[in-house]
């Protein structure tokens, strides 16, 4: 049941993507900045954590479920080093995703050969 939870949740997520897609004038680069910063606003309300609990990795793979750890480790740090936690918290809590993704895009260049687009 958790895959159809996953399944469903990040469907839904997509389907909105693609109807702003399709019946907006949205860019797609600003459609993922919406995702983030609605994944901020709602994890910093507390609001994406439920959603979380529901739907486990359909919820925190999507670009809304880093914006919602962003959120996260900001509010920790704050409550730990107070105002400079701030600036600190969001980066330090997504570092490891952050870096496992540099590093698997490194090495997945080092294997393949990049092409231009015709």
């Amino acid at each position: 049941m958790e895959y159809v939870k996953a399944f469903l949740c990040g469907g839904v997520l997509c389907i909105i993507g693609q109807l702003l897609i399709d019946r907006t004038s949205m860019t797609p680069a600003r459609i993922l900045v919406t995702y983030v910063v609605a994944g901020v606003i709602l994890g910093g309300l507390g609001l994406y954590q439920p959603i979380i609990d529901w739907a486990g990795a359909g919820a925190t793979v999507p670009l809304t479920g880093f914006g919602s750890l962003l959120a996260k480790g900001t509010k920790k740090a704050v409550a730990e080093k107070g105002l400079i936690g701030a600036l600190t918290g969001g980066i330090t809590a997504a570092a490891g995703g952050i870096a496992a993704a540099v590093f698997f895009g490194f090495l997945v260049a080092l294997i393949f050969k990049s092409k231009p687009k015709r």
